[in-house]
C-alpha cells in the first residue's frame, strides 16, 4: 500500500511522529517545552511541538487526546478533535486541560496527543426548500434509548 506523502518540518529533539503498532490510526506526539509545565486542577495549557506540517488540499490532520493519559490522569483536550487545516503552516500545539484534582506535570518528550491525518471533502451547499424524509426522522441525542 503506497503511504501519503507529508512534508514536515522537526524542530524538537525528538524523532517524528510514528505509529505505535502497525495498526495504529494516530501517531504520537510529543511536548517540545524547555522547562516542566505544571498544568492545575481545572486549568487549560497550550502545549507545543516543535511540528510543522504541509498537508496535501482535501487533508487534514486531526489531534486528539491520549486514553492512557484521560484514564490515569483526567488529562484531556478541549477542542478535541483539533484540526490542522492544510493551509495552517504554524506550530502544531495541544490545548490540554486537567480535568482532575490535583497538579499534572509535563515534561519536555512526554507524549501528550497523537495526530491522524485524514482525508476530508470540500461541499457545494445545494440550497433547497425541503429534504427527504428517513426512518430516523428528527430524532436527536438520546432519541434509541440508554442502551
Amino acid at each position: 500500500m503506497e503511504r501519503l506523502k507529508v512534508k514536515i518540518v522537526n524542530r524538537s529533539a525528538y524523532p517524528l511522529p510514528e505509529y505505535s503498532t502497525g495498526l495504529s490510526a494516530g501517531m504520537d506526539i510529543r511536548a517540545n517545552i524547555s522547562d516542566a509545565l505544571t498544568i492545575s486542577p481545572g486549568e487549560r495549557a497550550l502545549v507545543p511541538t516543535g511540528l510543522f506540517i504541509e498537508l496535501p488540499e482535501g487533508f487534514e490532520a486531526q489531534i486528539r487526546p491520549r486514553s492512557g493519559l484521560a484514564c490515569n490522569h483526567g488529562i484531556t483536550m478541549l477542542n478535541s478533535p483539533g484540526t490542522v487545516d492544510a493551509d495552517y503552516r504554524g506550530e502544531v500545539e495541544v490545548l490540554l486541560i486537567n480535568l482532575s484534582g490535583e497538579d499534572f506535570i509535563i515534561n519536555n518528550g512526554d507524549r501528550i496527543g497523537q495526530m491522524i491525518i485524514s482525508r476530508h471533502e470540500t461541499v457545494e451547499w445545494v440550497a433547497t426548500d425541503k429534504i427527504s424524509p428517513s426512518k430516523r426522522g428528527t430524532g436527536g441525542f438520546g432519541h434509541t434509548g440508554k442502551a
